[in-house]
């Protein structure tokens, strides 16, 4: 058999090529290359050949076909350990080949381009680069195969040093080419199921979701265990845009806590502040100007929010900025920091200062929560909150200044862990009961939190009361309207009671249950 070395070489990511080739001819390698691949290497002025000099047939149908041949494939997948096979290459002059770099047309940057259509998506689908990848894989024994650039350099070292690349390595890389056509065709089958007509619906029998890795953290939510942070493939937008400015690393608590905080303060189109403690908004505010939202979320609990995540929906201007550097700030996430703003918080190293693109409304997110020994999906609740869609059950109809504030605080509600009760005015949080296992004991302690502020406010509670005892303790606390779902057997007695009281109550048949 012939002592010649060759490497394939085809990808679509050309960063390093050149080099890699480069290095492998000085080792001793023979390039084959395909298409635009062996043009760049030639521009390079280094020697190449073509798949077709290999296969001895030409590309066919506009590229769809040149390296699905078995002088390639049984060059790929022969195992030179098996006498029967090495003579099968003798008989067909085929030369093994030894290392396969290859990553694919990129389907991914395809897809995310609003205009493309569906003929554009379809031939942007690899066949052959995934054939060969697979391959490759397979017979990891004897091929190296390398998926991403970032793999060239400790590749080349490992065959200057040792003559071959090792089997641990070629392990290694075959597990991550396996990877990469598993995302690709995850991607693919996605797109597929999404399209006009397709009938298989976004919840198939099989569901394959791909996602790529952000960063390791260091450690998850205590110590002793590990994390990682992962964005969807193909879905940048969220967290998944956090471009920090300053401070110190992000926790896995730190991205729990502010996803809790980017989605709540994702609902509000007026300037809005959120802070969260432990997933739980602690503090929202909402007003004209930023610094008065920023003011009004943080007086609204001044002692959770110390040590708290706090995102905005504006930029962070220099008043806003002198304000937060009066406390103990984990994390501050914004669209942007001005200049100035960046000066006064960069006195506090400590602080994270993250900059995240404003939310997206994809509808195609899914919403999902692992469970032992599986995954529970839904989709997102992206519809917006709005009670004046709901039904008043009382005699008295809310005021103005009620309905406003009835608004924001099923907005926040939808936002807190159940059981939830939340007392707010209009446009500032002043009382949270989250996370209780009964509802009375939300709404006490929301009641007990907003003190003398419950005077004129409103309730809002993310399922039905189950008695009337919640309209009794907000009455007595002068709360002066309530919304909730409504759908209780015992919904008459809560009613009749708010007419009593003369409370205004609204049902809006809409439940926000958050588990």
């Amino acid at each position: 058999m012939s002592k010649r070395r060759r490497a394939l070489l085809s990808v679509s990511d050309k960063r390093g090529i050149v080099e890699l080739a480069e290095e492998l001819i000085a080792i001793g390698f023979e390039i084959i290359s395909t298409g635009g691949t062996a043009g760049v290497l030639r521009e390079a002025g280094l020697k190449v050949t073509e798949a077709e000099e290999v296969t001895g047939f030409p590309e066919i149908l506009g590229g769809r076909v040149k390296t699905l041949h078995p002088s390639i494939h049984g060059a790929i997948l022969a195992r030179l350990d098996q006498n029967d096979q090495v003579a099968e290459l003798n008989k067909h002059d085929i030369i093994p080949i030894e290392l396969v770099v290859v990553n694919l047309y990129p389907f991914e940057k395809t897809i995310a381009r609003e205009e493309v259509s569906i003929e554009e998506a379809v031939e942007n689908i690899d066949i052959g680069g995934p054939a060969m990848l697979r391959a490759a894989a397979k017979n990891h024994h004897r091929v190296a195969v390398i998926v991403n650039p970032d793999h060239y350099g400790e590749v080349i070292t490992e065959l200057k040093e040792r003559g071959t690349v090792g089997s641990k390595m070629r392990l290694n890389l075959a597990a991550e080419a396996f990877a990469h056509t598993a995302g690709y065709d995850a991607v693919i089958a996605s797109y597929f199921r999404e399209l006009p007509g397709a009938k298989i619906g976004p919840y198939p029998d099989r569901l394959s979701l791909t996602f790529d890795k952000i960063q390791v953290l260091r450690y998850g939510e205590n110590p002793q265990q590990e994390a990682a942070f992962y964005a969807s493939t193909g879905s940048r937008e969220g967290l998944a845009t956090i471009r920090q400015l300053q401070g110190k690393e992000l926790s896995f608590n730190n991205l729990n806590d502010l996803n809790a905080a980017w989605e709540l303060v994702g609902e509000f189109e007026e300037s809005a502040a959120v802070a969260v403690k432990h997933a739980n908004p602690c503090g929202v505010g909402f007003a004209p100007t930023q610094f008065e939202a920023y003011k009004l979320a943080h007086d609204a609990d001044p002692i959770s929010i110390f040590g708290g995540v706090v995102a905005l929906n504006r930029p962070v201007g220099a008043a806003t900025a002198r304000e937060m550097v009066k406390i103990f700030l984990e994390v501050i996430a914004a669209p942007q920091f001005t200049g100035e703003a960046l000066k006064i918080l960069g006195e506090k190293k400590d602080i994270r200062l993250l900059e995240i693109e404003q939310a997206s409304s994809d509808q195609r997110n899914y919403d999902l929560k692992k469970i032992t020994g599986g995954l529970l999906i839904q989709s997102v609740d992206s519809e917006p909150v709005d009670v004046t869609a709901g039904k008043v059950v009382t005699a008295r109809e809310p005021t103005g200044e009620e309905w406003k504030a009835l608004n924001f605080a099923q907005k926040v509600v939808k936002h807190v862990r159940s059981n939830a009760i939340v007392l707010a005015t209009n446009g500032q949080t002043v009382g949270i009961g989250a996370g209780q296992m009964n509802r009375i004991g939300a709404a006490r302690i929301a009641i007990s939190q907003a003190g003398d502020r419950a005077r004129g406010a409103v309730l809002g509670s993310d399922a039905f009361f189950p008695f009337p005892d919640i309209v009794d303790e907000a009455a007595g606390a002068g709360v002066k309207a309530i919304v909730q779902p409504g759908g209780s057997l015992k919904d008459d007695e809560s009613i009749r009671l708010c007419d009593r009281l003369g409370l205004a109550m609204v049902f809006t048949g809409r439940r926000y249950f958050k588990h």
